[in-house]
């Protein structure tokens, strides 16, 4: 039977969860991508482009804002492929406005999302871990869960929360070889971000003491670090990826 291990990536399918599955793969993981299920034909389509690019990478379907369907998920890869004994945590959503405008559903969507996935996801591979004796857990917030920003209320606050389920977490898996990590990365050099207009990423950039954004690869490396099999006693840490942005 193979020793190879399990990592789990949630929205893998995504930007920066792509680099993160690859680089999860060169560390000689088995990766699985989960993706939101209306999503299927372009995660089917994903998972053939990176194969092509020779990434042999698994995806398995579910919203991580519903716990037993992250359930019927966790059962599904274990069945194909084993049990999880790496998981990041990288499912995430904005939905920005101040508060003043800012409705009950956009709140719950960000946090439903952002942080109370990672219990749902967390919660159902924690346990196999620990009884195995081996995890590596990475969850990842950003620079705006440590300073805030305006008009992200919700999602600053799911993001400064991820750390604190972190810090607690980690403190339950410490005696089992368990480590449980934050990774807080500032602003990255995604699709995504390419988007916006370029004067208000001239005004971004100008914040950012290095001069520029992160590329995705630089946030991998944080994440590759901590689920390192050697890297056994760094645990409930938050790993600033940012530029200098913000230094606390």
């Amino acid at each position: 039977m193979s020793d190879t291990k399990i990592a789990l990536v949630t929205g893998g399918t995504g930007g920066i969860g792509t680099t993160l599955c690859r680089a999860l793969t060169d560390q000689g993981r088995k990766v699985v991508a989960n993706y939101f299920p209306p999503e299927k034909e372009n995660a089917e389509a994903w998972q053939a482009e990176q194969k092509e690019a020779g990434y042999d990478i698994g995806i398995a379907g579910a919203d991580v804002t519903d716990y037993d369907a992250v359930g019927e998920m966790i059962k599904s890869i274990e069945e194909e492929f084993g049990p999880v004994s790496i998981l990041v945590n990288c499912a995430g959503i904005t939905r920005d406005k101040t508060l003043k405008g800012m409705t009950p559903d956009m709140w719950n969507a960000v946090i439903n999302t952002n942080l109370n996935s990672a219990y749902n996801v967390t919660r159902q591979v924690f346990l196999g871990m620990t009884e195995r004796g081996f995890g590596r857990i990475v969850n990842i917030s950003s620079i705006n869960g440590q300073k805030g920003q305006f008009g992200q209320a919700n999602y600053s606050a799911a993001k400064a929360g991820l750390h604190g389920f972190t810090m607690a977490v980690a403190q339950e898996g410490a005696r089992k070889n368990v480590t449980v990590n934050t990774v807080s990365p500032g602003y990255v050099e995604t699709d995504m971000t390419a988007l916006i207009a370029q004067e208000v990423l001239d005004s971004i950039i100008k914040q950012i003491p290095m001069g520029r954004m992160a590329q995705p690869e630089e946030i991998a490396l944080a994440v590759t670090f901590c689920t390192d099999d050697a890297n056994s006693f760094m645990t409930g840490a938050n790993l600033p990826v940012n530029g200098g942005m913000f230094i606390h």
